[in-house]
């Protein structure tokens, strides 16, 4: 080996041994400090809760959107990106003036919708449990469960007198994020405005895995088989999720250019994306509504449109999170850092 490529390879391995030394210096205080805690405190606590102690302080010194996904909570923040979810897929509210746990809606093709629940259908009990008092978030809580698993509804149906048992055997249930008007007595969106023919109005209440796929096939059929001639895309009380489906959406409605860059905390391009002609839908009219609640995916899309004057952007100022994060995911069984690295700016 020539002499200089060895002490390059010294000089190398002299300053990982200095890194590593500074590192395990800080471990090491953070594990004394984590076995000082756990023999001497007043209080009793276990490793685990000191450890999602030890990183949720870390990730509170960065900025509001860096946080650790503890594992108890990770099942729910997944399904925030999937969309899916053990259940029997049922629309849920509380009756205004009764009070009373009512059936919004069954979704489509859902365990629910098959075993004859209606909308309008009160819900009295869960499983034998009285749902009077019982909030949305625990009956929710609930009805969900592992695919396979049954429940019992015990519900009335409106204009009947009787309650009725319905047995119902949890499946997976996929929420689509892609919304209309209003829904058809079957639990299927209507997406036509009923006063403007020609017009249709979709709502994407969030940016999730399947999004692009189901707006793409929305539109698609909107235009082939329901007479579309201009389109509202709402966007409106959208927090975002995932930055590849911002620019799925973009790409279907923009041919070239520039949808959206990236940027790493020095101010360099970490990433730009382009638009391509495949895929990309017809021309039409198209306006997109935003208010102070679209954040994130919702803004990357709303200035991507307005940007390659694609569309109108009619609303309110927009939130203003020009920020991307990643999933770090941890060992098992210790959840995920959700981590602020990039930047993102507007073509």
């Amino acid at each position: 080996m020539p002499r200089r490529n060895l002490r390059l390879m010294i000089a190398l391995t002299l300053f990982c041994l200095v890194c590593a030394t500074r590192a395990s210096r800080h471990g090491q205080v953070l594990v004394f400090a984590m076995r000082q805690i756990q023999e001497r405190a007043l209080e009793p606590v276990g490793e685990q809760e000191l450890f999602a102690g030890a990183l949720e302080g870390m990730m509170g010194r960065l900025d509001p959107y860096s946080v650790y996904i503890p594992p108890k909570l990770l099942s729910d923040f997944e399904e925030t990106l999937t969309q899916e979810f053990g259940g029997v897929g049922l629309e849920i509210l509380l009756d205004p003036e009764t009070g009373e746990l009512t059936v919004a809606s069954p979704l489509p093709d859902t365990p629910a919708q098959r075993a004859g629940v209606r909308s309008g259908d009160k819900i009295l009990k869960i499983d034998g449990e009285s749902t009077k008092g019982m909030s949305l978030e625990d009956a929710r809580d609930r009805m969900r469960g592992a695919p396979g698993d049954p429940v019992t509804l015990t519900v009335l149906h409106p204009h009947e007198e009787e309650p009725v048992d319905i047995r119902i055997v949890r499946d997976v249930i996929k929420v689509g994020t892609v919304w209309g008007d209003r829904r058809n007595e079957n639990g299927v969106w209507n997406y036509m405005l009923e006063d403007h023919p020609g017009l249709a109005y979709v709502r994407i209440s969030s940016f999730s895995e399947e999004t692009a796929h189901e707006l793409q096939q929305v539109i698609r059929r909107l235009l082939d088989q329901e007479g579309m001639k201009a389109l509202i895309l709402d966007l409106r009380n959208n927090p975002g999720g995932l930055l590849e489906a911002a620019i799925e959406i973009c790409d279907l409605f923009v041919a070239s250019g520039q949808i959206v860059s990236t940027r790493d905390r020095d101010g360099r391009v970490r990433s730009i994306f382009h638009a391509s002609q495949s895929g990309t839908l017809p021309q039409f009219p198209m306006v997109v509504l935003i208010n102070q609640l679209s954040a994130s995916a919702s803004e990357i899309v709303a200035a991507c449109l307005q940007d390659h004057r694609r569309a109108a952007v009619v609303g309110q100022r927009s939130f203003g999170k020009g920020t991307v994060q990643e999933i770090i995911r941890l060992e098992r069984p210790d959840g995920v850092l959700k981590l602020t690295t990039a930047s993102y700016w507007r073509p």
